[in-house]
């Protein structure tokens, strides 16, 4: 996949899989890691099974003020503790999908994406590859991903 210009990030964390599971599919764990530096997560409802849904929003300060962002998705595949696929596009606060035109981006940008998140037991350690399709690794979206990693890197390393 590294020959598309996707993000891609890869991390061996020194912590069990089941941590860096918990990561991805417990609300309350995902809530304290996702999104850039600055960033809060007031919502995170996350039905983890193939069909189910994704309702996430997430709230900063920006230079213009405060602004809240909503990510809605659907799960495709989960293979327990190896593999997560989710879609990922933005919606309004109601969970609706919204257009690209609506987001103030150009038409025809594609307005989901796809989350692939790939764990390996280490026997101790856990290696995870994560990858966001659709998003350029040098994009805004790309630098979230980034910060939001080294949240995650904080968050496992205040539980073991």
């Amino acid at each position: 996949m590294t020959e598309t210009k996707d993000v891609q990030i890869e991390r061996t964390f020194e912590a069990p899989l089941d941590l860096i599971w918990s990561m991805w599919t417990e609300a309350d764990h995902f809530a304290n890691w996702y999104g850039p530096m600055g960033a809060t997560i007031p919502k995170a409802e996350m039905d983890v099974q193939v069909g189910g849904s994704r309702h996430i929003a997430m709230a900063m300060e920006t230079p213009n003020g405060p602004m809240q962002m909503y990510f809605v998705g659907e799960y495709r595949e989960i293979d327990p503790k190896t593999r997560l696929v989710y879609t990922e596009g933005m919606a309004d606060e109601d969970g609706n999908p919204l257009r690209a035109e609506q987001m103030g981006m150009p038409a025809g940008t594609p307005m989901e994406t796809s989350v692939i998140v790939e764990l390996e037991d280490l026997g101790g350690s856990t290696k995870m590859v994560m990858t966001h399709v659709g998003v350029p690794a040098d994009s805004p979206g790309g630098q979230g991903w980034n910060m939001a990693i080294e949240k995650m890197e904080t968050r496992v390393a205040s539980l073991v």
